[in-house]
Order: structure tokens, then C-alpha cells, then sequence
């Protein structure tokens, strides 16, 4: 019901409780008295001539339209929401993502105090995107490896919708199972740290071992390089009947099955070696035919060398014609280039994960780039599609 409300009089309220008295000479003031708000009850509205009354209204309008102004990032290109940072470990192979992709890298500002800590600003806004961070965690691996964990805490912080840490090469990934007491597993708490620091998704090339997947709580985009391998292969002049592929260790011979099938279908051999300490390596015996073949010894990395120098040496003593070195993530540690410039090798082919530095190139050297598989499958892991895509599919290692 409508209320009528009428306060009192000011003068009376002043009247019954002065503002201030005398007494003892000094003025006292009193306690303000609050205003008494009296209301009433009235009747409701009547109708005149059978309508109710109304306000009349202006054929005018009483608002006049104001337009906004719209603030627009300059950043953002085209309005997409999909955003490439690099890191300092790889940044020519992130350039050839994001131009594979058709964008600019994002601009960030890496660097490093005085006392070797990490400093890491984003330069531009990535509130609701979809950042992908490229960072291997290649030699040195402790400093790429926190600089990649700050660069995950930096876009937590931002706000982005989502963050995939694309790691072309998994450092720590050998450390994956205790094989004596008292060891610890590395893979397992490199997979924690990412997590924790906010990431999202992972997406990582030719894993050591496929069941350090299973170390991230979070989803896991394994994609493999040996399918640009084998089309380098595929454009050179070898027959087939002339090929066989071999792994360098039992270990590798998932690996080294698949490769085979997608080569033609070549037949396989192992090198049985018996491993002394890390990085030493003895050979033991060949398991298969490679006389008079075109042997290719296929690895997911290559350190040292030892172990492949050892296998192409065994290689050539049981009549191989040719020995190709095939393998995605090229460490090079030393002694690694002089073990493969030694002439065991028809050719070492390797891919562009880890930066390769000058000095480090030798004749026998092929680089092939990884820049569109990883590209496409950014995109598709963007746009939500299976990332089992030809040419790039799996290599249905078991």
C-alpha cells in the first residue's frame, strides 16, 4: 500500500532538546536529538471514468543514446585467441611454428639477474586464450627447465584459458624407474613440477619411454619425429630390398619394429649390449642379417654416441655396406661428434628439437625440421581434433 510520510517540525524538535545549556559558566552541548519521521496510511489510488490514472509520456525520447567507446588491445591479431611464446632454449624452431601456424611469436621479456634467477614478463594480454609455450628442456637442462616452469606461472597469473607446455625434448625422461635401490625417479618429479606450476596440457616428441605419460596428471599429446625420417628416406635412391633397420638396444625395439613397417616393410636386427655404467656401452653380438645391406640404426636420442658407434662398428665387422644414423633429439655431449665424424656413418640424420651449434656440425650432418608436425599438431590440439593426423600419425609403437 502507497505510505504518505511527513516529518515533524524542526522548530519543536529544537524546542524540546536544545543544542546547548549553560552550566557552571561553560557552554555544555547536549546530545543531538534524532528526527522523528511520522508517516501515514492513505487510501489507494481511484479510478477516474472506470481507468485507472497514468502517467502521460512524451512522444519524445527521454534518454538520449550514447555510444560507448570500445577498447580493443592491439595486440590481438584477428581476434584469435591462440597465442606462441617461446623460451630461450629453441627459438628458431618456434619461429618456424608460429610461421607454420600463419602468427608472430609472443612477446616476451626473458632475462636473468645478477645472481643467474629468472625473470619472465608477458608483453602482451593472454586473459582468456589458448597459450602454447615451446621450451625443450635441452642442455643446460636445470636453467630451461625453470625458465619453462616461470613462463607457466607467468600465464597462470595472466589468466589464460589454457596453457599446454610444448616440450620438443623431455629432459630427465631416462630417469623413469628405479633400476637399483635408492634411486630416484626424475621423469616423475619433472611431471609434478610442471603440473603444479599450472600447465594444463603437455605435448612432447618421442618420449624415452611411452609410460612416462603416465607420470602427468594432466593430458599428455605424444607426437613422434620419425615420420620426417622416413620421408627424408622415402626421397633417397635405396632399394628396398637392400634396407634393414636396426635397433641399437633391446630396448628400442618397439621403436625400431615400427620404423621397419613404415619402411617398406625392411627387416629388423638388434644389437645386444650389456651397459657397464651410464653412458658406457659394450656390445655384445648382432641378432640378424646385415650383409651387404643398407643398415639404419633408428633411436629415439643420441648422447654420447657410444652405444650407436659401438652398434655401426659390429655393423661393418658382419658386412653391412652402409650405416645411416637416424634419431630425433640430438644431445651431443662429448665425445659424441667425434664418434660420429669418424666415418662409420654414411649419414647422421637428426632432427631440429635441441638447437644444434656450429661447432658442433660436422659433413655427415642432416637436420631435418619438426616445425610443421608440431605446428599441426598445436593447431589441432587448438581446434579440438585428434591429433592423430596423416602424415604425422603414430607409429603404433606397443
Amino acid at each position: 500500500m502507497p505510505l504518505s510520510c511527513s516529518p515533524t517540525s524542526a522548530a519543536a524538535a529544537a524546542a524540546a532538546s536544545p543544542g546547548a545549556a549553560r552550566s557552571g559558566g561553560l557552554l555544555r552541548r547536549s546530545r543531538p536529538v534524532p528526527c522523528v519521521v511520522r508517516c501515514k496510511k492513505i487510501d489507494s489510488l481511484r479510478a477516474i471514468n472506470g481507468a485507472l490514472p497514468c502517467i502521460p509520456v512524451s512522444d519524445r525520447s527521454l534518454l538520449t543514446p550514447v555510444t560507448l567507446p570500445v577498447f580493443q588491445d592491439p595486440n590481438t591479431r584477428n581476434d584469435t585467441r591462440l597465442r606462441i611464446f617461446s623460451g630461450t632454449a629453441n627459438p628458431s624452431l618456434s619461429q618456424e611454428i608460429a610461421s607454420y601456424l600463419g602468427l608472430e611469436l609472443g612477446k616476451i621479456n626473458i632475462k636473468r639477474f645478477a645472481d643467474g634467477e629468472i625473470y619472465v614478463q608477458l608483453q602482451e594480454s593472454v586473459r582468456g586464450c589458448d597459450v602454447f609455450l615451446v621450451q625443450p628442456s635441452c642442455p643446460p637442462a636445470n636453467e630451461n627447465l625453470m625458465e619453462l616452469l616461470i613462463m607457466i606461472d607467468a600465464c597462470r597469473r595472466a589468466s589464460a584459458k589454457n596453457i599446454t607446455a610444448v616440450i620438443p625434448y623431455f629432459g630427465y625422461a631416462r630417469a623413469d624407474r628405479k633400476s637399483q635401490g635408492r634411486e630416484s625417479i626424475a621423469a616423475k618429479l619433472v611431471a609434478n613440477m610442471i603440473t603444479e606450476a599450472g600447465a594444463n596440457r603437455v605435448l612432447v616428441c618421442d618420449l624415452h619411454s611411452s609410460q612416462a605419460m603416465g607420470y602427468f596428471d594432466i593430458p599428455v599429446d605424444h607426437v613422434y619425429g620419425q615420420p620426417v625420417i622416413l620421408d627424408y628416406l622415402a626421397s633417397k635412391t635405396i632399394c628396398s630390398n637392400d634396407l634393414v633397420v636396426v635397433s641399437p638396444d633391446v630396448g628400442g625395439v618397439a621403436r625400431a619394429r615400427a620404423f621397419a613397417k613404415k619402411l617398406s616393410d625392411a627387416p629388423l636386427a638388434i644389437v645386444d649390449k650389456r651397459r657397464q655404467g651410464h653412458n658406457v656401452a659394450e656390445v655384445m653380438n648382432l641378432i640378424g642379417d646385415v650383409r651387404g645391406k643398407v643398415a639404419v640404426m633408428m633411436d629415439d636420442m643420441i648422447d654420447t654416441a657410444g652405444t650407436i658407434a659401438k652398434g655401426a662398428e659390429l655393423l661393418h665387422q658382419e658386412g653391412a655396406r652402409e650405416v645411416y644414423a637416424c634419431c630425433t633429439h640430438a644431445v651431443f655431449s662429448p665425445p659424441a661428434i667425434e664418434r660420429l665424424s669418424s666415418g662409420l656413418f654414411q649419414e647422421v640424420i637428426i632432427t631440429n628439437t635441441i638447437p644444434l651449434k656450429e661447432e658442433k656440425t660436422f659433413p655427415q650432418l642432416t637436420i631435418l625440421s619438426v616445425a610443421n608436425l608440431l605446428g599441426e599438431t598445436i593447431w589441432r590440439v587448438h581446434d579440438d581434433c585428434s591429433v592423430g593426423h596423416e602424415p604425422y600419425s603414430s607409429l603404433d609403437i606397443d
